[in-house]
């Protein structure tokens, strides 16, 4: 199985080249991406201009959907979420240069084979279809306050697995076509950064999904050298940085991989990005109640954001079994924005979707890890 191409995995290119090696007509190509993508067909038997040989071809030598859709919830506010079972991931391996101390999955081709799960969310609302989509089994970052690292990291997700998800989602019941798409669900995107940029050029091109780049939020913790190296790939997808303290005493405290990098260190990637890129930069900052909501965090974190081109995203902590923090009161949320747009800094209350079906943000996890599931 694993030998056989994955259609999310190709570029016309790279499909014309696997076409001419099986004798077919290298326009084929063209046909079937148009299929997968453009009409929304993932079965080679119902790819109706092609001959009943060359589906059958496609059937026997080519991979289509390959994660197994193991769980289907919808929340009462619309938010649907998709718990999705994987055939295969890559080994772990130490992380490479520049981000020295941490451990994380290198950019590699599967290696081994095994069972996981990972959990992706369609958020629709009148203007947008929302994709939120997971780029690693697991997480390596282990933040306190987190779902998705309680288990840690278990594999790196195939460009092809990425683009899938999205894929998946875009063929939900009330769905329709994704408008925009955010790696905001499970692991770290750029301690994947091969794989993440590879489907990002998928998710934008005109043969692909056809999503504008503006439309793509790249959400991490902070690596500065794969900040500086998305920022030289000519993609101007919006960046988050998961700032969640306003220093770095506290950030080490609730992020682990903040002991191997300051704020400072961050901000100048962030520079950068916005300076190669022309794109603000999104501050998103979890509120933790007793913990980060305080208003003196508030007025540090605008001293702070001053130095950026950023927005600021306001996210109350969304419960999660086990963990100690508390969801914050709604007046010092209320606070917290009102101090930051007294300062001139951009401000935004985030939403929280899909409460009720644990999809929102930072409840995501490996589902059979939940007690009772």
């Amino acid at each position: 199985m694993q030998h056989r191409p994955h259609i999310f995995d190709l570029t016309p290119d790279s499909l014309r080249e696997i076409f001419t090696e099986w004798g077919l007509p290298p326009f084929r190509a063209g046909q079937v991406l148009e299929w997968v993508y453009q009409k929304h067909v993932a079965d080679p038997a119902a790819m109706t201009n092609l001959s009943k040989r060359d589906r059958d071809l496609l059937a026997e030598q080519m991979r289509f959907l390959t994660g197994r859709v193991v769980a289907h919830q919808t929340a009462t506010d619309g938010v649907q979420k998709l718990l999705m079972d994987w055939a295969e991931t890559p080994e772990v391996s130490e992380v490479g240069e520049g981000n020295v101390g941490l451990t994380v999955l290198a950019d590699a081709k599967p290696q081994a084979v095994r069972a996981a799960e990972t959990e992706c969310v369609m958020i629709p609302t009148p203007e947008r279809k929302t994709a939120c989509i997971s780029s690693q089994i697991g997480c390596p970052v282990g933040c306190k306050f987190c779902a998705s690292g309680l288990g840690g990291l278990d594999g790196n997700l195939t460009a092809g697995q990425i683009v899938e998800q999205v894929w998946q989602l875009g063929a939900l019941p009330e769905t329709g076509r994704v408008s925009n798409v955010v790696f905001m669900g499970m692991g770290e995107p750029l301690s994947n950064f091969d794989n993440v940029v590879k489907a990002v050029r998928t998710l934008h091109a005109d043969w692909g999904m056809g999503i504008s780049a503006r439309k793509i939020t790249i959400s991490t913790v902070g690596l500065p050298a794969q900040i500086r190296r998305l920022a030289d790939m000519e993609l101007p997808v919006t960046l988050a940085l998961s700032l969640h303290a306003p220093n770095d005493l506290l950030r080490r405290q609730l992020i682990p991989w903040a002991e191997y990098v300051t704020i400072e260190q961050l901000f100048e990637a962030c520079d950068h990005y916005f300076q190669r890129t022309g794109r603000e930069i999104t501050l998103e900052y979890i509120l933790l109640r007793d913990t980060n909501d305080r208003p003196e965090h508030a007025r540090e974190l605008a001293r702070s954001a001053k130095r950026l081109r950023a927005n600021v995203n306001l996210i109350r902590y969304n419960e999660v079994n086990g963990l100690p923090f508390g969801r914050p009161e709604t007046d010092d949320v209320l606070e917290f924005q009102r101090i930051l747009k007294q300062a001139g800094i951009n401000t935004h209350i985030r939403a929280s979707r899909g409460r009720d079906i644990a999809a929102a943000c930072g409840q995501l996890r490996h589902e059979k890890a939940v007690a009772g599931k």
